[in-house]
């Protein structure tokens, strides 16, 4: 396993992370995510552990608050320190009926934090993230609130998820003039077939050393090497039902058609070469890793051994590249000249 900085903090964490969406089930959608019991969660986590994961992330959405109690009882029932884990939650999702219970109000985070931590059975977060875009509540509001558990020991570091760059930069700006916390992560959805973060967000990410965590590292289990073209809805696959994240599948096809040879070639999955290409790129910290099965998190597990040679990388970047994008195309026109010498008159 190989470890990276939380952005730009001292604090290092495993570029693997395991995911617990599939954890207790619930009710509804959370039942086709996943059903891992107590029993089977406690065995992902032990692997995870063994094979070098100190990092885990949930949410207090996920099956209404009981992946959280999961986590907190496998971490418990495994024996596991506080210190040598790194455990991350988000805030933001409805938790209940009230008109304040959904937000990144400070009334919102306040009421939930508390909640969270007893449900994990620990008096700290060590990253606390707001899980969406509130077009209510004030950036600054939300920054203070956080800040406020920072300053109290309640949580660590702070983190933000699914915002637009804009909003991002508007709230280092903010965190920086009013000497608040600072977001030291981005979590978001990045993966060989939806690279669109590239486009404003990565840069934005590298100039300001934020971290940046990424869910749904197969495409919603697009990557797997369950679909094909000849196969779209493959029987028992949670995306067959729900059709998420959104991808352009033709191009997702084209992908996996590079990626087979280069999976055979390696006697692999196409999953494990689809997150090989995602840790090999220097601007991801964390890839978050979920499973419903010991057998699946092994195959997951085995990507961090697998390099790519430069011919595939370069086969991959070329075949999943995004098409240009205004002002994107216009950049490396105009900015040419800069880089060439000016030459001098004899």
């Amino acid at each position: 396993m190989e470890y990276k900085t939380l952005g730009n903090t001292g604090l290092l964490v495993s570029t693997l992370c395991l995911g617990c969406m599939t954890f207790h089930g619930g009710q509804g959608f959370w039942q086709k995510v996943g059903t891992v019991d107590q029993a089977g969660a406690d065995d992902l986590v032990k692997a995870s552990i063994e094979a070098g994961i100190n990092f885990f992330d949930t949410a207090d959405v996920y099956s209404e608050g009981e992946s959280e109690r999961t986590l907190g009882q496998s971490l418990k029932n495994l024996g596991i320190a506080r210190k040598d884990v790194v455990i991350a939650s988000k805030v933001y999702g409805r938790t209940g009926p009230g008109r304040n219970d959904v937000g990144a109000s400070r009334g919102h985070i306040m009421d939930s934090i508390d909640a969270t931590l007893e449900r994990l059975q620990t008096d700290h977060l060590d990253l606390y993230q707001i899980h969406g875009n509130d077009t209510i509540t004030p950036i600054e509001e939300t920054l203070r609130a956080l800040d406020t558990l920072v300053t109290s020991g309640k949580v660590r570091y702070i983190g933000v998820s699914n915002w637009l760059a804009w909003k991002i930069a508007k709230a280092l700006t903010v965190s920086d003039f009013r000497n608040l916390a600072r977001f030291d992560t981005l979590q978001a959805y990045y993966s060989i077939a939806g690279r669109d973060l590239e486009r404003e967000i990565v840069p934005l990410l590298e100039a300001e050393k934020t971290g940046l965590l990424v869910w749904s590292p197969l495409a919603g289990g697009l990557l797997s090497g369950k679909f094909s073209r000849e196969n779209q809805k493959p029987e028992g696959s949670r995306r067959s039902e729900f059709d998420f994240p959104i991808v352009d599948k033709e191009r997702t096809w084209r992908i996996l058609d590079a990626i087979k040879p280069i999976a055979e070639a390696h006697n692999c999955s196409a999953a494990r070469v689809s997150l090989a290409w995602l840790l090999s790129k220097p601007f991801v910290t964390s890839v978050i890793i979920g499973a419903k099965r010991p057998d699946q998190l092994e195959d997951n597990l085995a990507a961090v051994d697998l390099k790519l040679s430069e011919e595939e990388m370069k086969t991959l970047d070329e075949v999943s590249a995004l098409p240009p994008e205004y002002p994107g195309w216009m950049l490396p026109f105009q900015g040419a000249s800069r880089l060439k010498p000016v030459p001098r008159p004899e």
